[in-house]
């Protein structure tokens, strides 16, 4: 019970840090890229990304982690296949509308469980497929403006969509196969998504802006958001391996599009961002259906946990028949000495 409870608090723990650190990111980047007109999504990525692995390696360093012995292989693949996923989805943002991208979001979580139960053999009640469909009919409510169609715009949503839920379902898999955790599984594959956005991030951007990431005069203001960011990614960044790591890529995909009703709200109660009831409607419909998702998981972890137990009992028993026959016939014998007892006394009366 002990470590069940430990375990519960450490997913509350590992969710609530993962929307708070994205939230701020999110404000944080508005000021820096609206505000403060500094465009380069994805070489700032990057720059998240070489503050994490620094960060860690620092950690590493003070012994608050130990460092795991895994394949590199899979880790460097994995590693670009999260890079090559982050610089597409900023390319599918830059050639689509801003509802098309929503919706490309959007299409993540049904494509996440159709992979995992294609290749993991993983099933979903339909409680579960229904509160999904509730939450992206909220989420698509409340976010989705205006849809324009382009044949590159879509390739390049198309393929961030496919290389986001491998990436994805890669995370959770590798933790639990390799045996590491979130900290050694982001330490480990950190410079390989920051070296793959290093170099491709100046070049997207370029293409998306326009302008030169060198060329960009520096204020200290825009160094010092600069820094704020990157150091909130630090918390972004553990917090999707820890979020996915603890759960799963369909519970972290919910989780995001909670922050998307976060951000909106908050868009609207403090940054006085235009707001309609459509939105209010919206926020609402995908609450209650992010509400009906983590009941019915938890209802169904229950049922699972008790189905595990008794098969742990069964599979004891089996192992053990001669003990379990050892302990009838006992129960036996004592029911016959009972009733000896009983005869006697009755005769003595």
């Amino acid at each position: 019970m002990g470590e069940a409870a430990g375990f519960r608090l450490g997913v509350i723990g590992a969710l609530f840090l993962s929307v708070a650190s994205s939230v701020s990111i999110v404000v944080c980047n508005k000021a820096l890229m609206s505000s403060l007109g500094f465009p380069f999504a994805t070489t700032l990525t990057s720059w998240h990304l070489v503050v994490t692995f620094c960060t860690l390696h620092v950690a590493q360093r003070l012994n608050f982690f130990e460092t795991k012995s895994v394949d590199m292989k899979t880790v460097m693949l994995f590693g670009i296949l999260n890079g090559i996923s982050i610089g597409l989805l900023n390319l599918s943002l830059g050639f689509n509308s801003v509802g098309f991208y929503q919706m490309t979001k959007l299409a993540i979580i049904p494509f996440t469980v159709a992979l995992e139960t294609i290749f993991l053999h993983k099933q979903f009640s339909q409680k579960i497929k229904m509160s999904l469909f509730l939450l992206l009919i909220g989420v698509g409510i409340a976010s989705i403006t205006d849809l324009q169609l382009n044949a590159l715009g879509t390739i390049l949503s198309g393929l961030a969509i496919v290389t986001t839920c491998v990436g994805q379902i890669l995370t959770n898999t590798i933790q639990k196969k390799l045996n590491v955790s979130s900290t050694q599984l982001l330490y480990q594959s950190a410079p390989f998504q920051a070296a793959i956005l290093f170099v491709s991030g100046p070049l997207v951007d370029r293409c998306l802006t326009k302008q030169n990431v060198f060329a960009y005069r520096y204020s200290p203001i825009v160094l010092g958001f600069i820094v704020m960011s990157c150091l909130i990614a630090v918390a972004v960044n553990f917090s999707t391996f820890l979020v996915i790591g603890k759960t799963s890529p369909v519970t972290y995909q919910v989780l995001g599009h909670l922050k998307t009703c976060l951000v909106l709200a908050f868009g609207y109660t403090l940054l006085h961002d235009p707001f309609t009831s459509r939105n209010i409607l919206g926020i609402l419909v995908a609450i209650l259906g992010m509400g009906l998702y983590s009941y019915f998981c938890v209802q169904e972890n229950k049922k699972k946990q008790l189905v595990d137990l008794s098969s742990q009992v069964k599979e004891k028993e089996d192992a053990f028949p001669l003990l379990a026959v050892k302990s009838m016939n006992t129960g036996l014998q004592d029911k016959d000495s009972q009733d000896v007892k009983k005869s006697d006394k009755d005769s003595a009366v």
